[in-house]
């Protein structure tokens, strides 16, 4: 997106006063209102007048010298599956219809709030948050960012998170990821999505998929505005941030499962990119994850999405079954063959996992590895149930990699303009988001050359 705003450049247009916080939500609306747009497909609820409201508070307040941070006044999307006072959280379903509105913010909403940024609305996504396509037979599926005559998913689960963003229809969004859900989407659209350590940001007043693994992260346009938003979103002082030299970059490929069955486009822009990033001085060596085997065997069953989504899910899908989505109600009820020494088993697998692959880290700043094994599915390539569930796999293979191992990672758009969108990914063990933010604000251009 070379000539859309950053959150930066907002800012210094709205401290220098060449636009307003008005007008900025205003634009977000009149974009998400266009008839020729994905508008109507992108968001469930946009809260106008609401938005234009704390635009003019925000701009009161900059004119008082009392704007509560820099970005005040900036629009952002929130996801479906997020609390909003007032307003009914329906988590991209019909089945929540009835439910009472919230009676307050989630946590993470309340601090974007605290930082003044402006909610323009709620963003569609795959009904509670199950599937890394993007498609949901109630509210429609918005078209992604590549060849929209033919229509090609937007990823999911956050879909309207990133079509927000792609399109102007808010400058940042709130999404979460549980196998890939902010950076499939933001791969499939060639924007930045960014899945932090789970433990950096609270999921209170978030409908879970999987409270083991789901974390809650921004998607935008630069590295910059991922790690200004995830520093909202965690409750940590927003500090300028460093691009690392890629000269001396330490980077591991995982060639276990990560390399595996990739479509040309991805692994022609993968490895052009990995020889940009070698030419720059990066030291990148490939390298065994054994321990990446082991993570299909622990999910045979669902894992841990089936078996806690299960545990949320089994009296509404019992009472309001017929009216979810069936490709994701037959992956919740995958949760209710699970045993307790099953999901025992689990934990203590995992617990293993993670503390062998960050042994095998230790040497590396990163391991480095595509985002999705796929590029964009056409929509109407997948009205068949059987395609529908490898391209969804494919999607979130490498993603959910990582969210097993408890790592944090972001997705760097690695293609050149006019190709179609592949993501490159960067992740670190857990703890490790600063540096993972750092070493992708250096190769950020670096990669698309």
């Amino acid at each position: 997106m070379p000539n859309a705003p950053t959150l930066a450049t907002l800012a210094d247009d709205l401290e220098s006063g060449r636009t307003t916080s008005r007008k900025l939500v205003e634009a977000c609306i009149a974009r998400i209102a266009d008839p020729s747009g994905e508008g109507q497909r992108t968001f469930i609820h946009v809260d106008r007048d609401a938005a234009l409201a704390t635009a003019d508070a925000m701009d009161a307040l900059r004119r008082a010298k009392a704007a509560p941070s820099r970005y005040a006044g900036i629009p952002v999307s929130i996801k479906d599956l997020f609390d909003i006072k007032g307003q009914v959280t329906r988590a991209g379903s019909r089945a929540l219809d009835d439910s009472p509105p919230a009676e307050q913010d989630a946590a993470t909403v309340a601090r974007l709030r605290k930082a003044g940024f402006v909610v323009i609305g709620r963003t569609n996504m795959t009904e509670f948050a199950y599937s890394g396509i993007g498609i949901n037979p109630h509210y429609g599926t918005p078209k992604g960012a590549w060849n929209r005559a033919e229509g090609h998913v937007p990823g999911g689960s956050s879909s309207g998170a990133a079509v927000s963003v792609l399109d102007g229809m808010a400058h940042g969004a709130l999404g979460t990821d549980t196998g890939g859900s902010c950076r499939i989407p933001a791969a499939y659209n060639g924007i930045v999505g960014y899945k932090p350590t789970q433990r950096r940001v609270p999921l209170d007043g978030s409908v879970p998929l999987s409270f083991s693994l789901d974390s809650i992260g921004p998607l935008a346009r630069s590295v910059s505005c991922c790690a200004i938003l995830d520093a909202v979103l965690a409750n940590e002082p927003i500090t300028a941030l460093k691009p690392r030299p890629v000269k001396g970059m330490r980077l591991a490929v995982p060639t276990t499962i990560a390399l595996d069955d990739l479509d040309a486009a991805v692994s022609g822009t993968f490895e052009r990119a990995l020889k940009s990033l070698a030419d720059h001085g990066a030291n990148i060596e490939r390298i065994e994850m054994a321990e990446f085997h082991d993570i299909g065997p622990m999910n045979a069953k669902g894992g841990f999405a089936a078996s806690e989504s299960y545990a949320w899910h089994r009296y509404l899908i019992t009472s309001k079954g017929d009216v979810y989505d069936p490709r994701v109600s037959v992956r919740i009820m995958r949760g209710e063959a699970q045993s307790a020494a099953d999901y025992i088993d689990l934990l203590n697998e995992r617990r293993s996992l993670i503390a062998r692959v960050n042994a095998r880290l230790a040497p590396y700043d990163a391991l480095v590895l595509p985002t999705t094994a796929n590029t964009p599915p056409k929509i109407a390539d997948l009205a068949d149930d059987k395609a529908f569930t490898t391209q969804n796999l494919r999607a979130l293979r490498n993603c959910t990699l990582i969210n097993m191992i408890d790592g944090c990672a972001i997705s760097l758009p690695a293609h050149r303009e006019g190709d179609v969108p592949v993501g490159l990914m960067l992740a670190g063990a857990g703890g490790s988001d600063r540096r993972v933010f750092e070493l992708a604000a250096g190769m950020e251009a670096v990669i698309r050359v």
